[in-house]
């Protein structure tokens, strides 16, 4: 198995890029990305068992054809809807998981008290409440309580934005407010969608969209489509990524998009097959 990707010095030049504009006020924030190729992954069920041992929150397989296969290992939920309520859980900030407890609670301690990741999270909730206003009651949407949640293999901030839809209004038109979700785009998300497109390497295909379903009754539950791999064949590219703001650091964002990489890199390049 063979690995291509964004070369470092490309990836951390693009950060650069991404912190001129910013500081031309031209964004607030954008979330840069890097497509990953990875020749001869094998089965995308195999693949999609070794991934789910790290499990996240928002875990989908999707077999398209006989040739294109989707695996999802989501831990961010982008809109959730039961009856008028509607919820949404951005998530910005991202640490490694330590070796033991201790180590644990001082990356934990860190992602709390990091301004840097803060700030990339506040400006994403204060974009999905203004999303979710145009759909929502008057003075319903607020954003709860911002908390450090433990993952398989990362830690991440997460700061849920909650709501009560509007007579008229159902899932369809809060995914129509919402879509793009904000915490893979930027801000604002018009201007970041357009620099995105400009910046990157390659389409992102179904990366940073949504999966999951909307059901006959009306309610609706779909992921943000984040570490994901998406299989031709035998051959599988999935991205990784991560919101740039004036305080980010080139060479810190390359290594936050090594860490969000690293389930999916070990499900894809493990060369052993998985007993059925």
């Amino acid at each position: 198995r063979e690995e291509r990707t964004t070369p470092r010095q490309r990836y951390e030049a693009a950060v650069r890029d991404v912190l001129g504009l910013i500081a031309e006020g031209d964004c607030y924030q954008i979330n840069l990305t890097r497509p990953v190729h990875v020749a001869g992954a094998g089965d995308p069920v195999d693949a999609f068992r070794r991934l789910r041992r790290a499990p996240a929150a928002y875990g989908a397989f999707l077999r398209l054809d006989e040739h294109l296969a989707v695996l999802s290992n989501s831990p961010e939920l982008f809109l959730e809807v039961r009856g008028r309520s509607v919820v949404s859980d951005p998530i910005k900030g991202t640490r490694p998981r330590g070796l033991d407890t201790i180590d644990d609670q001082r990356l934990r301690h860190e992602l709390w008290n990091s301004a840097k990741d803060a700030a990339e999270l506040t400006m994403i909730v204060d974009l999905v409440r203004n999303d979710l206003s145009r759909v929502c009651r008057a003075g319903s949407v607020l954003a709860t309580a911002r908390e450090v949640r433990a993952h398989a293999t990362v830690l991440h901030t997460h700061w849920p934005v909650q709501g009560e839809l509007r007579e008229g209004e159902d899932a369809l038109s809060a995914v129509a407010a919402t879509f793009p979700p904000g915490s893979v785009t930027g801000a604002p998300k018009i201007r970041a969608c357009e620099r995105i497109r400009q910046l990157e390497d390659e389409a992102r295909g179904v990366y940073t969209g949504a999966i999951g379903y909307l059901a006959d009754g009306g309610d609706a539950l779909l992921s943000v489509a984040i570490r994901v791999a998406v299989f031709d064949g035998q051959d599988a590219r999935y991205h990784v990524g991560g919101g740039i703001v004036a305080a980010s650091d080139p060479a810190s964002e390359w290594e936050e998009t090594e860490v969000k990489a690293a389930a999916l890199r070990r499900a894809l390049l493990a060369t052993a097959p998985l007993r059925r």
